[in-house]
């Protein structure tokens, strides 16, 4: 993974000049990764905004969408949060679907994108924008809970996510969330032949940082293994009831990222957690 590899916009404009491998506490990734999507907010919108939709719900870059999957089940007259929502396109298909959705991000940027989102489409979402470490919402006030490549992979403390999504939960709610599939993490984070050579050790934890010419952060994701999920989902309370690794659908030929058909016919790109909170 390179600097380059990311969106040129925003590396100039947050002077983005190389990467480091280190420790990241929660304040300096909280500001780095906000400025990072205010900044790319605009571009992630010009190269995703189509194959995600105004009001989709769509999991993965493999394609695999709700309304297919039903991971959250039956959401009419459900109240969802949506974590990490972004342009919250997922968020106005379960109003679409009859549910009545809250979508909660960190950066302004993606939240304006909502916003315009919203007025053309009549689907009206809640936005807010807050931390998924800290959400500002009360107890039991929510009855199912997800997020698509939102959030967790950018925050310094699962627990700490987690927590917050059993503390707002009603018992037995729904928590479904996708991230990119722990193992991706060993290879270069390259579309081509060069992404299927294992590089990187899987239990490697510490956090890939991008750094400007004084060695501040601008960007910073976490690594943990499928084991570091588990764990903290039980010690959060939660019952994982499924892990989905989509394969790569014949004819879907979309690059985004590291995602690719080359790389998708080898091995995942994606895990999908599926549980619920104990009652």
């Amino acid at each position: 993974m390179t600097p380059q590899d990311r969106h040129a916009g925003a590396e100039r404009r947050l002077g983005t000049v190389g990467i480091a491998h280190r420790p990241v506490g929660r304040d300096e990734a909280t500001m780095a990764n906000l400025a990072w999507w205010d900044a790319d907010a605009d571009d992630y919108q010009a190269e995703h905004g189509e194959f995600l939709g105004d009001a989709d719900f769509v999991w993965c870059p493999e394609g695999l969408r709700e309304a297919d999957a039903a991971l959250l089940g039956d959401v009419r007259g459900l109240r969802v949060l949506e974590v990490g929502c972004g342009q919250a396109a997922c968020s106005r298909w379960l109003a679409a679907a009859g549910a009545y959705p809250i979508g909660v991000d960190l950066s302004g940027g993606m939240l304006g994108h909502a916003k315009r989102a919203n007025a053309r489409t009549g689907l009206d979402i809640p936005l807010i924008q807050a931390t998924a470490e800290a959400l500002p919402l009360r107890p039991a006030t929510v009855d199912a809970a997800c997020s698509a490549f939102g959030a967790l992979p950018f925050v310094a403390s699962l627990d700490a996510v987690f927590a917050e999504v059993h503390r707002v939960l009603r018992p037995g709610g729904r928590w479904v969330f996708s991230v990119t599939h722990p193992m991706r993490w060993i290879f270069p984070d390259d579309p081509g032949p060069n992404g299927l050579t294992a590089t990187q050790p899987y239990f490697d934890r510490t956090p890939y940082v991008e750094v400007d010419a004084a060695g501040r952060a601008t960007y910073v994701e976490y690594h943990r293994t499928l084991g570091d999920y588990v764990r903290a989902l039980a010690a959060t309370g939660f019952r994982l009831d499924d892990l989905i690794e989509p394969e790569w659908p014949a004819g879907h030929t979309r690059v985004w990222g590291q995602w690719s058909p080359l790389r998708g016919k080898l091995f995942p790109g994606t895990a999908i957690f599926r549980t619920r909170k104990n009652t």
